[in-house]
């Protein structure tokens, strides 16, 4: 693909007006593919995009109205909506103004901000308004260097866990990875909340609410209203209790958690505050039992939360909507246990958990604050070599102008809630920070433009929150990403992402896998993801055969298999190049991983157990069981199982416990 040249413009192009317009919202008018090809975006997506943030840019008349709304309000407006600043820099304001420091305390500032206000979320007060005023940390301290387990909770079982793993697996896994195995940091898969309506959502990445957890975790045994309660009711409970199957059935996990848990209800004495965060959030799960699971679909008066039909259903709902507000004290309570079980272990870094790109367009977040998503929108990526026809990933993106004028709180609450309960947040897509693929109603995944968002204002947002948490980031970059979202992420104190199966010489004959001694220090490392095959898998080339089977395959399959063979026997010469002779292709593959230059490395449970079927398999829903794969061996037989042991025996050696 080769870009025109200016004086053969491609029909449809984007004129420049048109283009003024589309940058002053952030919203593209061309962009470099995967392939470092410039690629024009077409004129009708750009309008498109731009009806989401309620701009009219159909016809000439309107793009020059559009325009001249914009440039009056350049001319006017002297501060933006929200005020991000670095610690230590100094900001002109251009106007008299105060500080109202976030402890009540003001200080007069004349027309610059200084550089020694503090760290946190304050006001700038002028003679005709109160801005949001962030004062971000400039870099966070440096992550200690660990090794440790990359987790899918829900695959882990026990005689405790009913039918998947829960918060409590989580503690027993995070206490003992410390104290057996020397592990320091263990990264889980997203935890929030989903809707409590069948059929119950599976996947992690598509949570309904990212401000809340997920009560299908909850141990229903460890809750204090269990140990209240009588010796019948215990026995109600524990009758309740699913079996475990080939696959989780989380819709039979839920209903025996959720019928336990009512039982209980009456046994747990203390009152719940429901905050108006909360009850919304507490309403929403209230109704969703009642209409289903996604509010789009509800009659229409319950669609707005502020509406009298809501008021009405959360009066008449009050206990259920007590119940969703008493499962996330308890989702609370059990997450608390589980970070100070791994702190009291010696994990030097701790508890790390996944924070999903999005949310379901119908769920719990889009109702309660709809006014800062672009709600007929669907985030994705372009089209590329693996992907020629572009992803959906069927969730609605935040609007950047509600954002910054909401203060950016609910990015901040979002960061908040997951930190409460966690010693660092790895943040998927964290390239979505700086811009997000925006699909607009009606089209393709393929044909839609990217929507920029103030990256130096959602870092500083991030940074400001982890501090304060005393937590570590990770931002997941792989993948087609500008450089400098990897650059910046480490200037910032942030570890990027490595994985073995992508680290290679792509420029190089025969594309060798490069040596872990020269992979990126400030990086999160592992072998794979829960998107890629296994260790097991990978060697055996079971993601060929699978794909071969569903028919996902866009070429023949010996094409496929052989492309697999060239890279099992690449990697296989960069083991015996780095000396590693081990005959168990499991353990030298750890031997390598733990050579890494990364500050920390990650393997995970699936990979050490030698399981073939990876735990999510893209571009499938139904065709295969995603997020359902258990492991095959409880919590206790994990740690009893020699091929553990022998897999994590060199990150041991290599990061040991301080």
């Amino acid at each position: 693909m080769q870009s025109p040249a200016a004086d053969e413009a491609p029909e449809n192009a984007v004129p420049p007006e048109l283009a003024e317009l589309a940058a002053a919202y952030g919203v593209a008018t061309r962009y470099e593919n995967s392939d470092q090809v410039e690629v024009q975006v077409e004129a009708e997506v750009v309008v498109a995009v731009l009806a989401q943030f309620d701009v009219d840019a159909s016809t000439p008349e309107a793009v020059a109205a559009g325009l001249a709304e914009v440039r009056a309000s350049r001319d006017t407006t002297a501060l933006p909506p929200t005020l991000v600043v670095r610690e230590g820099q100094e900001r002109d304001l251009g106007r008299a103004a105060t500080v109202e420091l976030e402890d009540g305390t003001t200080r007069d500032v004349g027309t610059s901000l200084p550089a020694d206000l503090p760290l946190g979320w304050h006001h700038v007060l002028t003679a005709d308004r109160r801005v949001p005023l962030a004062v971000v940390p400039a870099k966070l301290p440096d992550v200690p260097p660990a090794w440790g387990w990359m987790l899918q909770l829900y695959s882990l079982h026990s005689g405790e866990s009913w039918g998947m793993g829960d918060f409590g697996d989580l503690k027993t896994v995070a206490a003992r990875s410390a104290a057996e195995l020397d592990a320091g940091v263990l990264l889980v898969n997203p935890v929030q909340a989903f809707s409590p309506a069948h059929p119950v959502e599976r996947s992690p990445y598509s949570p309904s609410s990212r401000r809340f957890a997920n009560p299908v975790y909850l141990r229903v045994t460890a809750t204090e209203a269990f140990a209240n309660a009588d010796g019948e009711t215990r026995a109600k409970v524990l009758a309740l209790a699913p079996g475990a199957g080939e696959l989780i059935d989380y819709d039979a996990v839920w209903t025996a958690k959720n019928s336990a848990l009512e039982l209980l209800r009456p046994h747990h004495p203390r009152p719940v505050e429901l905050d108006g965060d909360l009850r919304d959030f507490a309403t929403f799960g209230a109704l969703a039992e009642v209409h289903g699971a996604d509010w789009r679909e509800w009659p229409e008066p319950l669609r707005d939360p502020s509406s009298p039909a809501v008021a009405a259903a959360r009066e008449e709902l009050a206990g259920r909507v007590e119940f969703h507000g008493w499962l996330q004290q308890l989702c609370h309570e059990q997450l608390d246990d589980v970070r100070r079980a791994a702190r009291e272990a010696g994990m030097p870094v701790g508890v790390v958990h996944d924070l999903p790109v999005g949310v379901h367009p119908g769920g719990a977040d889009t109702w309660a604050l709809r006014e800062v998503f672009a709600a007929k929108v669907r985030v994705g990526a372009p089209p590329d070599a693996f992907n020629q026809q572009g992803q959906d990933w069927n969730l609605p993106p935040w609007r950047p102008d509600r954002l910054a004028e909401a203060g950016y709180a609910p990015f901040r609450d979002v960061v908040r809630g997951v930190l409460q309960h966690a010693d660092g947040i790895r943040v998927d897509h964290i390239a979505g920070l700086w811009r997000l693929w925006w699909i607009p109603p009606g089209e393709p995944a393929g044909r839609g433009t990217y929507v920029h968002y103030d990256a130096e204002a959602m870092l500083g947002v991030l940074a400001l929150e982890a501090h304060r948490a005393g937590a570590v980031v990770v931002g997941e970059d792989l993948g087609t990403v500008e450089d400098t979202v990897t650059e910046t992420m480490h200037a910032r104190g942030l570890l990027s992402s490595a994985v073995l199966w992508f680290q290679r010489d792509w420029d190089a004959p025969g594309q060798p896998f490069v040596r872990p001694a020269e992979w990126d220090p400030e990086a999160m490392a592992s072998i794979s993801t829960h998107d890629l095959p296994t260790v097991a898998g990978w060697l055996a080339a079971e993601h060929v055969r699978v794909r071969a089977e569903l028919g996902l395959l866009d070429r023949p399959a010996a094409d496929e298999y052989a492309e697999a063979a060239a890279e099992r026997a690449a990697l296989l010469d960069l083991v015996a190049r780095e000396g590693i002779s081990d005959g168990d292709l499991v353990v030298a593959l750890h031997t390598l991983l733990a050579s890494a230059a990364s500050r920390l490395v990650l393997t995970s449970p699936a990979d050490v157990v030698g399981q073939l079927r990876q735990p999510n398999l893209p571009g499938t829903v139904d065709q295969y069981p995603n997020w359902r794969i258990p492991l095959p061996v409880t919590v206790d037989g994990f740690f009893a199982d020699p091929r553990v042991h022998a897999a994590v025996a060199p990150l041991k050696a290599a990061r040991p416990l301080p």
